[in-house]
């Protein structure tokens, strides 16, 4: 169970970073992260991560998608962390 911890905090670190980074990039007119990159690693455990830094950098707020789908899928993965780990008591 630790290792799925650790690895849902790394993905939710690669999530925030990576919204930082395209939100850099998206300022200086530079070659950006792609959507389907963001959605992925959104899908993949990082959706706290991605949500945490779509409001902390205020990048993506305005399209809807991001918008409810983030938050949406943050929560999925809390309530199935929770229910992984009320499995193992």
């Amino acid at each position: 169970m630790t290792t799925i911890l650790v690895g849902y905090i790394i993905m939710n670190l690669i999530g925030m970073i990576v919204m930082k980074v395209d939100k850099e990039r998206a300022k200086k007119h530079q070659y950006r992260i792609s959507e389907k990159t963001l959605w992925l690693i959104a899908l993949f455990g990082g959706a706290v991560g991605t949500t945490l830094g779509m409001q902390l950098f205020r990048h993506k707020t305005k399209h809807l998608s991001f918008k409810v789908g983030f938050p949406f899928l943050a929560a999925a993965e809390i309530i199935l962390l929770g229910y992984f780990f009320t499995l193992q008591t």
